[in-house]
């Protein structure tokens, strides 16, 4: 009678008012077909990301369905839940694959409309000179105009020509480990001044000439402020007749007034080197503190930038000129230091560190 009557009642409900109740695994398959369609209709980067809140987030209806699991019996509680995870795996491949196409669009689009030259840089950051290669090419270009020649020597040297040929003796402290950097084989060496192109300019040039060779060196000694052990210098050399001390300061100050666009305070004191009788200590007076004394002047006032002299008549011979005939001065600029007093820095390590910050304050 009941069953009679049920089916009676159904009979009299319009068809529109009967709840159809689906099963989880119907609305999983459901929402596959719903997000494949919802997936096909995404345009852009922005709509992908919405469609994948809406299926695949955590708040998303896969998930919200996936609720319902545990009102289901073990054996259906299996079964849905390994159609649950084949429907998010098909729906996130298909998500990353859409990803892919609508990214590859994009750039399509983009390289329609965009040009990329690969000779010019698309950043407006551009490198420059290190500091102390500024410096060269000025030095260069001063003593070019004064009737100099550029030359150039190798940094690795002989023994012969780095102390030999200079007038240096045998037992001289310069050739000790202290303040050489000697390499494997026997007599060769890292050069520790520019003078030893003194040596290759009196055999490759005729009196009278006017030369500067600049250039790193190389010592084995402790590193400061204001000393390191690869350091730029810049030897000069004049040879000619009858020239004289007057002539080299001449020069030094025609330089050091030119370089430094302003007038500057030297003093000149004896100094030896065995390359040059006389031989003179031209100092200039710090231009980083003034006088009053800092580390790179070792609190003196003073910087020793220009050794100088004139050429010893032994050095002549070694060269094979000779000093009846010939005669001239040679001085060697301190590279490192010269930049240090141009622009006030305080530690001469900066220009070996590599350091980014430092380099950058010195634009070409």
């Amino acid at each position: 009678m009941r069953a009679t009557f049920f089916a009676s009642m159904l009979d009299s409900v319009p068809p529109a008012q009967i709840p159809i109740v689906m099963s989880l695994s119907e609305q999983l398959k459901k929402i596959e077909v719903n997000a494949r369609n919802g997936l096909a209709g995404a345009a852009d980067l922005a709509a992908l990301d919405a469609w994948h809140a809406d299926y695949l987030s955590k708040k998303g209806s896969l998930t919200e369905i996936l609720k319902g699991l545990k009102d289901l019996s073990p054996d259906e509680k299996r079964s849905t839940g390994a159609l649950a995870n084949t429907v998010r795996e098909a729906l996130e491949s298909a998500f990353l694959a859409r990803k892919r196409e609508i990214s590859q669009a994009e750039i399509n689009e983009r390289l329609k409309s965009e040009t990329y030259d690969a000779l010019r840089p698309r950043s407006s950051h551009r490198g420059h000179l290190h500091p102390l290669t500024q410096i060269t090419e000025e030095l260069e270009d001063l003593f070019s105009f004064m009737g100099f020649t550029i030359l150039d020597g190798p940094e690795v040297e002989t023994d012969e020509n780095n102390f030999g040929k200079l007038n240096f003796s045998d037992d001289h402290p310069a050739r000790d480990m202290q303040d050489t950097i000697w390499t494997a084989q026997e007599g060769v060496l890292l050069r520790t001044h520019t003078s030893s192109v003194q040596v290759r300019a009196m055999q490759i040039l005729k009196p009278p000439f006017r030369i500067l060779a600049p250039g790193r060196c190389f010592r084995y000694e402790e590193t400061d402020a204001s000393h390191e052990n690869t350091f730029n210098q810049a030897e000069g050399m004049m040879i000619g007749e009858n020239l004289s001390v007057a002539n080299l300061i001449h020069v030094m100050k025609t330089f050091l007034s030119s370089f430094f666009e302003r007038e500057v305070t030297v003093r000149l004191r004896p100094g030896y080197f065995p390359f040059v009788e006389p031989g003179f200590e031209l100092d200039i007076q710090c231009l980083v503190c003034g006088g009053p004394g800092c580390p790179v002047c070792k609190h003196s006032g003073w910087v020793e930038l220009l050794p100088c002299g004139m050429v010893h008549p032994n050095v002549l011979r070694q060269g094979g000129l000779n000093p009846e005939k010939w005669n001239g001065f040679a001085f060697g600029l301190g590279l490192s230091r010269l930049v240090m007093m141009r622009y006030g820095i305080e530690d001469i390590r900066h220009f070996m560190s590599g350091n980014l910050r430092f380099l950058e304050q010195f634009p070409a």
